[in-house]
């Protein structure tokens, strides 16, 4: 069959059972709950993985637009269910995924991170670094965090643990493949909170925070990077070190590292046309993201990050360095499309139909009632926000399930706005810290068998401690310094 049986049975028994058993409470309008059941049902299924999440959009789609909770004729239904798909974030995202294809084909990405390594990697904790600071690096060009820490990191560190004879099936893991596997993963997580386009649902975050602010706060690419590029720096500082601590691996010096990275990048060869031409792009994109033209010669010059997105694209066709047959490859662009454009249809309609504020509500009364200020009320939201992810295999499921809810109850117990949604939106990648299924990095690494299952998960722990009490502790200094709240 083409869908796993239990997972899809289980997204749908719940459906009706929301649709047709639980009484609608009070407040809530039929269509708000029957929407909220279609969307419960389509979280299941992903979590699930009934099918592959694109599909499963398709099919939320479908049941949107013939049931009609958003609308009352079958056209303005029809239009509802495709309304996302004129974002512009959609589209960034999308777009900057095809992109960061150039930096596999070309060999940019991996030529990047074997120089980082040859300058910072002379001992094991200085690869450590060299990880972390090339995946910060790539952080900014690459929306998949798999694509980045699984596809164009994780060979590198594979091959420099089995060069210096760690490996995962013969007893000497411990002796650098486990510590160089814990920083490829940890690096992950941090780096895909300090840009928006480090990870895919980071956009969805971004519209979640405009709607429920009425478009008062629109995080822009810069202002997200500027406020998130302090705490960052200083969780990447702090990582490699605390990791080294908890797992420090048994090969502490590499005085030979130097000769291997200048052997791999003696196989890439002299860097070439379409390398510099990637190079090229990448740098006018972030100039661009950045808004640098505006800040030089006045907003006459600011462009659109998804015109930006656009360019970029178009450039990289031009000069061959993608093809059309690359393009229409790169499945997981056109996967996010979709199914980024339905989660953020869904969540639209749920709040214009009432049902988040109603949500809200409930759960603001019932913190309200422990007679909480709104930093306490803030403290145990996000925590609980955070350590949820044990139950999610999907970054994107749990940020559509529960942001919104919990961004807006923080507001209604008084929160600034602005210091609320950079404190939510850090978390919503932070708790990629904690387990092997929390990100699609995570299998990928963790199946190369360096690091055990306790291992990983009490590693993942510590880190989701330090990182957030670092984050905040900076951000709360940065923020304030930058007038954020």
């Amino acid at each position: 069959m083409p869908f796993k049986p239990i997972p899809t049975l289980i997204a749908i028994v719940i459906t009706l059972a929301i649709w047709f058993v639980i009484p609608v409470p009070e407040g809530v309008t039929p269509n708000a709950w029957h929407l909220l059941a279609l969307f419960v049902g389509t979280i299941v299924a992903i979590i699930g993985k009934a099918l592959p999440i694109g599909a499963i959009s398709v099919i939320a789609i479908t049941l949107v637009a013939l049931t009609g909770v958003t609308a009352e004729t079958p056209k303005q239904a029809m239009n509802d269910a495709l309304s996302s798909f004129s974002s512009p974030l959609i589209w960034l995202i999308a777009i900057a995924v095809i992109i960061s294809r150039g930096l596999v084909k070309t060999g940019l990405g991996a030529r990047i991170a074997y120089n980082v390594i040859g300058v910072f990697g002379k001992k094991t904790l200085g690869i450590g670094y060299s990880l972390a600071i090339a995946e910060t690096l790539l952080a900014p060009i690459t929306p998949s965090n798999t694509a980045r820490g699984g596809a164009i990191i994780y060979p590198i560190t594979h091959s420099i643990a089995q060069s210096f004879g760690s490996k995962s099936d013969d007893g000497t893991a411990k002796k650098m493949g486990e510590y160089l596997a814990l920083v490829n993963y940890q690096a992950n997580p941090i780096s895909s909170a300090m840009f928006i386009t480090a990870t895919a649902p980071n956009p969805l975050v971004v519209e979640l925070v405009a709607k429920a602010t009425g478009n008062d706060i629109h995080l822009s690419w810069t202002t997200w990077a500027v406020a998130m590029l302090l705490p960052g720096l200083a969780c990447i500082f702090l990582m490699p070190l605390v990791i080294y601590f908890i797992a420090k691996p048994q090969i502490t010096n590499t005085p030979d590292v130097k000769t291997f990275t200048e052997s791999k990048l003696r196989e890439l060869g002299k860097i070439s046309r379409d390398e510099k031409i990637m190079l090229g792009v990448f740098a006018g994109m972030l100039l661009l993201w950045a808004n640098v033209p505006a800040m030089l010669f006045g907003e006459a010059f600011g462009v659109d990050a998804t015109a930006v997105a656009f360019l970029g694209l178009s450039v990289v066709i031009l000069t061959g360095v993608l093809t059309w047959d690359d393009i229409l490859k790169e499945k997981s662009a056109w996967d996010t499309l979709v199914w980024f454009g339905v989660l953020i249809m869904m969540a639209t309609y749920l709040n214009k139909l009432g049902l988040i504020g109603w949500f809200s509500s409930q759960i603001e009364s019932a913190i309200s009632s422990m007679g909480l200020g709104w930093v306490g009320a803030v403290a145990i939201l996000t925590l609980i926000y955070l350590y949820a992810h044990y139950f999610f295999a999907s970054t994107t499921a749990h940020i559509t399930a529960m942001f919104g809810a919990f961004y807006g109850v923080g507001l209604a117990l008084g929160a600034p706005p602005m210091l609320y949604a950079l404190v939510l939106a850090a978390t919503s990648s932070l708790m990629m810290t904690l387990t092997h299924y929390a990100t699609g990095t995570a299998p990928v690494i963790f199946g190369s068998g360096y690091v055990s299952l306790g291992q990983w998960w009490k590693v993942g722990f510590i880190m989701s401690v330090v990182n957030m009490i670092v984050w905040i502790g900076v951000g709360l200094v940065w923020w304030k310094m930058l007038g954020y709240y």
